[in-house]
């Protein structure tokens, strides 16, 4: 098992990242000195799958929970659910010292988080991520939202979590297309990384047992690494002041798609796009050679994310990176890569260079 401690303003966490993890949850949260009633927030799609064991593990440990099940995709994660959430806790009779416990990917864990977070003026709060985005981002850092109609999580606040657990056997249930969203997450990563982690998933994506099945470019040491680049990053910079802005490389791009997509589009191929778009971006305006652009893009590519730009009016997108919870004033922020390893912020990119990217002006290296 490895065990991953996290530090933050208030304290530390410790991430246990180890096979069949989930049938220790209740002993490891024991050990952290609760006890009593919990919750176990999970959705409809997650719940039937992996639900059990955890109740199991947390009963075996003295523990009393209750399973609440929510409406499974990003279109749910709002207010509305947070406030029934916030009535089946009450029904549960939750305490202030009652854990409400994660069981999902990210859009649970923001969700729960955020519930955790205000419930009560705050109680404790686990994350226990089962997608492979939620594991190596979401579940990780301690923010915390939901979304508004005019944008993604616009309503937050950072939690830290007692805990999280990463079990790396709950992805033999998730389905291919979503394990590919999630590595666009992982690839990020690499990006910001270096080329050691970066390299390994480019050498693991051409593998040809791979195209038939994208569980085998990630080993359980791959996994740990990408989950180590947000962990360095957030301890640096835990309530994104400066340096954990980074972390939303292809982000701007990818929350104007998702909003423009009413949340239908995949958080990871959102991102995916937005990735490719940054690197054109950055090649356009002299920060990156077309020789790094040209492996970022491939290895988006070679993993089977999407690449093409969603067919929104240039305009549309443009406007919709104005109601994103990272712009200052009439400054849109673009994380750009300059080299594997070495990105930068760039708060004065000019909205024409934008657009053109957006349109497509772009030649393929």
């Amino acid at each position: 098992m490895n065990t991953i401690t996290v530090t933050h303003p208030t304290g530390s966490y410790p991430i246990y990242l180890a096979e069949n993890a989930l049938n220790h949850a209740g002993t490891w949260l024991a050990e952290l000195g609760h006890a009593g009633r919990c919750a176990v927030v999970t959705n409809e799609t997650v719940g039937p799958l992996h639900g059990s064991t955890l109740l199991a593990s947390l009963q075996s440990a003295g523990f009393e929970p209750t399973q609440i099940e929510l409406p499974d995709g990003e279109q749910y994660k709002n207010l509305d659910t947070v406030a029934n959430l916030y009535s089946q806790l009450i029904e549960a009779k939750l305490d202030r010292n009652s854990p409400i416990i994660a069981l999902g990917g990210g859009v649970v864990g923001d969700t729960v988080g955020f519930a955790a977070a205000s419930y009560l003026r705050g109680v404790p709060f686990v994350q226990i991520p089962t997608s492979l985005l939620a594991m190596v981002d979401a579940s990780v850092g301690g923010k915390t939202g939901v979304d508004l109609p005019q944008g993604k999580n616009l309503v937050g606040a950072f939690k830290q979590p007692e805990m999280v657990l990463i079990d790396p056997n709950v992805l033999n249930t998730l389905p291919d297309v979503e394990f590919r969203s999630g590595m666009a997450e992982v690839l990020k990563h690499g990006v910001l990384s270096g080329e050691s982690l970066f390299e390994a998933l480019e050498i693991n994506s051409q593998k040809p047992e791979t195209q038939a099945k994208p569980h085998y470019i990630l080993s359980t040491e791959l996994l740990h690494d990408a989950v180590m680049v947000k962990v360095e990053v957030v301890q640096e910079d835990p309530f994104e002041k400066g340096r954990r802005g980074i972390l939303n490389l292809g982000h701007t791009f990818a929350h104007a798609f998702e909003r423009l997509a009413n949340f239908e589009m995949r958080h990871g191929d959102a991102v995916a796009i937005g990735m490719v778009c940054a690197t054109r971006l950055a090649v356009r305006l002299g920060h990156c050679s077309a020789k790094t652009a040209h492996r970022i893009e491939a290895v988006i590519t070679q993993v089977g994310l999407p690449t093409q730009i969603p067919d929104y009016a240039p305009a549309d997108m443009w406007a919709a990176m104005f109601t994103d919870k990272k712009r200052v004033g009439n400054t849109v922020r673009f994380i750009l890569p300059i080299t594997i390893g070495d990105v930068g912020i760039f708060t004065d990119v000019q909205a024409e260079d934008v657009l053109a990217i957006l349109a497509g002006e772009y030649v393929n290296v």
